[in-house]
């Protein structure tokens, strides 16, 4: 519709949503509206100007990493219907950060982005990238992104690229974390960064998590990505053994739990961005009242439509 005559005034005019009751001041951003696009739908910058006039307050873009990677061989994404669900083993494919930057800065000198969308780089390493230098990579994308996105997100969490779970461990978690924020303030300006986690992590290493965002000095937490666990789906056999992280209904209560552990046990420390199973405007005010500043969809959007973005915040102005 966008790219039709007047096809971006009409989409704002049939799906935003304006009030300032639904603005956000969060980690020293200002959001129109709490309710943002997921990473992983708008991968190389390309519909940050559609998704604005669908209503979303922001758009993170990525998973991003150094250099273009294919992803994993297709198929590679399965809808279960049944379940409401998605099973997803994209494994990161992107155009790389050199054609993303680029898109992003031409993008920031038009007239739909110079105006008050919120755009996050989501940053991940290349398949090929051994853990013991995947610092370098994630430097590379910070580098690289830093003048045009308004803030980061450190992507250990995705269950699709061989290893990198292993990232979320203590001990590399913080010295790749640490070394993200030294090179992040050395230029006198600093852009807020995120770490985006997995729900299958255990109370204990959530309580790890609690202790890393508070001694590297992050701004938050994305609660959470896709889960590996298949438990109650009522798809068929053969859909629910894909490989991949699984999104949609069956995460949302997992992903809430989640946002209420880190929520409850930091006593609010640090705002946290729930996404996970936001089918309806009710899931939403769920994440939203457990603790979430702010939300994300991603298969809910998918599987709803861009209705969604409008039922969710026409529910939380009329809170």
């Amino acid at each position: 519709m966008n790219r039709f005559p007047g096809g971006a005034a009409l989409s704002r005019a049939i799906w935003n949503v304006k009030s300032p009751k639904l603005e956000r001041e969060v980690f020293g951003l200002r959001f129109t509206n709490p309710v943002g696009l997921a990473a992983g739908f708008d991968k190389n910058g390309e519909l940050m100007g559609e998704m604005a006039n669908l209503g979303f307050g922001f758009v993170e873009v990525g998973t991003v990493t150094p250099l273009p990677q294919p992803g994993n061989p297709k198929p590679r994404m399965f809808r279960l219907p049944e379940d409401g669900g998605l099973i997803n083993r994209m494994g990161f494919n992107n155009l790389g950060v050199d054609v993303v930057a680029e898109r992003l800065a031409a993008f920031r000198k038009t007239k739909a982005g110079q105006k008050e969308l919120i755009i996050g780089g989501n940053i991940g390493k290349n398949k090929v990238t051994p853990n013991e230098e995947a610092v370098s990579d994630y430097i590379k994308c910070f580098d690289r992104l830093f003048d045009v996105v308004d803030y980061f997100v450190v992507n250990v969490s995705s269950p699709n690229t061989p290893g990198l779970r292993a990232l979320q461990e203590k001990e590399p978690l913080m010295d790749l974390l640490n070394t993200l924020q030294k090179r992040n303030s050395k230029n006198g300006i600093s852009r807020p960064i995120l770490l985006k986690i997995a729900p299958d992590l255990t109370d204990e290493q959530l309580d790890d998590i609690i202790e890393i965002v508070q001694q590297t000095g992050i701004a938050g937490i994305i609660a959470t990505n896709t889960t590996i666990s298949r438990k109650g789906l009522a798809s068929s056999d053969e859909l629910k053994n894909e490989t991949g992280g699984l999104s949609g209904v069956p995460l949302s209560k997992r992903s809430t739990e989640v946002i209420s552990y880190l929520h409850r046990k930091s006593n609010g420390a640090f705002p946290i961005i729930g996404v996970g199973g936001i089918h309806s405007a009710e899931d939403a005010i769920e994440k939203l009242n457990a603790g979430a500043a702010l939300v994300q969809l991603y298969t809910g959007f998918i599987y709803e439509g861009p209705a969604l973005i409008g039922r969710i915040n026409k529910r939380i102005i009329s809170m």
